[in-house]
């Protein structure tokens, strides 16, 4: 018979189902990053709103599955994970594609101009970023083969030194969001001081997706600690 609870459709093939299904979401939210600011880069309007709009459905679509995980996990799981940590990860997964809707959002809210100054490190941050959430996402899709090794041995070693670059790109981001910051600093007497103040919270912003995929990592870390 034909389930229609959406966790157990979810859980067929993996316990860990609902997590990979919800990261590649969250994979293809993060994606439309640097899409986003090439169409403000390019003026293109059109462009910055779609690639806006598709954020949106990306991320409710991955808050659906969040929800379901939510309302519908079993209390008891036979698993060598604890159902909290389960929460904890998909929770921090979602803070991923919430952050770039963040951003999305105050993109297409305000008419805001890239000062072209400000681009050539600003590409630089927005690609490290990218390359510290694709860690996170290959970090989760090792989740199967842990299980079935029971959290040790080489698919362990794998996802451990996975998320050892994932911080350390992350880290790398950090300081080019620094980087970036100076260079908006250097010429805000150029620019109006609201758009002053609305590229700083972006830059936070930015770097802040990759510190969320860094807690990604370390709730991970946390399964490999059992």
């Amino acid at each position: 018979m034909k389930t229609t609870n959406p966790l157990a459709r979810l859980l067929r093939r993996s316990p860990f189902e609902p997590l990979q299904e919800h990261i590649r979401l969250v994979a293809l939210c993060t994606a439309e990053l640097p899409i986003l600011f090439e169409a403000l880069h390019e003026g293109d309007r059109i462009k910055l709103e779609e690639a806006a709009d598709r954020v949106d459905r990306l991320e409710s679509k991955a808050d659906k599955i969040k929800n379901d995980l939510r309302y519908h996990m079993p209390k008891t799981l036979l698993l060598p994970v604890a159902r909290r940590d389960i929460l904890t990860l998909i929770s921090r997964q979602d803070g991923m594609a919430d952050t770039v809707e963040d951003i999305a959002k105050l993109l297409t809210l305000r008419e805001m101009e890239l000062p072209e100054a400000l681009w050539p490190e600003l590409s630089v941050l927005i690609s490290r970023v990218g390359d510290t959430c694709e860690h996170a996402f290959q970090a989760i899709e090792t989740l199967d083969e842990l299980l079935e090794v029971g959290f040790r041995g080489r698919y362990s070693k794998k996802t451990r030194k996975r998320v050892t670059k994932l911080k350390a790109t992350e880290a790398e981001t950090d300081h080019l969001s620094a980087e970036v910051a100076r260079r908006l600093f250097s010429i805000e007497k150029s620019l109006d001081p609201v758009s002053v103040i609305f590229w700083n919270d972006l830059i936070k912003l930015i770097a802040e997706v990759a510190n969320r995929a860094e807690n990604v990592g370390d709730t991970l870390m946390l399964f490999l600690a059992r």
